[in-house]
């Protein structure tokens, strides 16, 4: 078995793992990502708005339950396991061959032999945009299902003015609003091209996993290298040190890439086609100058601090199950006398 199909399956399986702890998170967060409003220097009429969305995400996780913070977790399961699967099954197929060509290169006197940081950019930058082109599809579902329930909740909050106790203490169930609807819906908008909104910002948010790798990496290898000094040459790391050097290498890279992320689910949502311009995004130059002129740069930053918790903890957790899952199957397929082997491009 190879080292590229062991990373892969490893990688689905940790995903899938964060993606069930931290879905709640991530739609409180897209809620917030997707809310527009008008700049703060106009006034009273600003707070009482910007309160009123801060109200609508207490209401939601207070009056209906954590169940219905899950609203896409079908799609989003099968997003993250194929994301991550074909992410770290490319990587690794990229990593290899960039340690043949280091490899190559000190056999001919030139280097030491090591992948060094910039190759490892490249690397985790090749096995982002090839993972963007195959998944963008499944996120672009997953946003229309999680922002759909702000709409049908938000709309609610503004008709009965948050006055009345007892209407907002009784909610009207919104409509299903599942999988296949949403898929019929955002093709009957926008055709097969609908399933890659978003993709441009995306490919360049691709420099977050090759940051967080570059990190993630450059920290592991100065830890294994102290560990072989402090254990006389066991190189080993534990499921604790693993936790943490992910949570650091996802923090730095999260709060870099953060205005990109807003501008991505901004046009993956579904667009207010009430005449308002403010709503109404043409591409991704339109988002980001629409944000400015409309919200500040302060629009490119909501919900920051909640992305920073999601996106660390389950970083922190795809790395930690993901190394240790690594670990037991090479051991298990070398103790039964399978060996696993390097998969190199001819």
């Amino acid at each position: 078995m190879s080292d590229a199909l062991i990373s892969g399956l490893a990688g689905a399986g940790g995903g899938i793992i964060a993606q069930l702890i931290t879905y709640p998170l991530q739609t409180v967060n897209t809620r917030q990502r997707t809310e527009r409003d008008v700049k703060r220097q106009k006034g009273k009429h600003v707070t009482i708005e910007v309160s009123v969305f801060r109200l609508n995400d207490m209401w939601v996780i207070k009056n209906e339950g954590c169940g219905r913070l899950y609203s896409g977790l079908a799609p989003s399961v099968v997003g993250a396991a194929c994301s991550q699967g074909v992410y770290y099954y490319f990587y690794q197929i990229f990593r290899d061959r960039a340690e043949a060509i280091a490899h190559e290169r000190k056999m001919n006197g030139i280097g030491d032999g090591s992948v060094g940081m910039l190759s490892s950019l490249v690397v985790a930058a090749l096995a982002g945009c090839t993972n963007v082109l195959l998944t963008n599809p499944i996120w672009v579902v997953v946003t229309r299902m999680q922002t759909h329930r702000k709409n049908s909740k938000k709309s609610q909050l503004s008709h009965s003015s948050i006055a009345p106790a007892e209407k907002v203490l009784n909610p009207i169930e919104p409509p299903p609003y599942r999988t296949g609807h949403t898929t019929q819906e955002l093709y009957d908008e926008a055709g097969i091209w609908g399933f890659w909104k978003g993709v441009f910002p995306t490919l360049i948010m691709v420099s977050k996993p090759s940051i967080q790798f570059m990190l993630y990496e450059t920290m592991l290898k100065k830890l294994k290298t102290n560990c072989a000094l402090v254990k006389q040459g066991d190189t080993g790391v534990s499921a604790l040190e693993i936790f943490l050097l992910g949570a650091l290498a996802n923090l730095g890279a999260t709060v870099v890439t953060y205005p990109l992320l807003v501008v991505k689910s901004r046009l993956q949502a579904k667009q207010i086609t009430n005449g308002d311009k403010r709503h109404h995004y043409e591409g991704s130059l339109d988002a980001i100058l629409k944000t400015i002129r409309y919200e500040g740069f302060h629009g490119f930053y909501k919900g920051m601090s909640m992305k920073i918790v999601q996106s660390v903890l389950a970083a922190a957790v795809l790395f930690m199950i993901k190394e240790r899952t690594c670990q037991d199957a090479r051991f298990l397929l070398t103790k039964g006398g399978i060996s696993t082997s390097k998969t190199r491009p001819t």
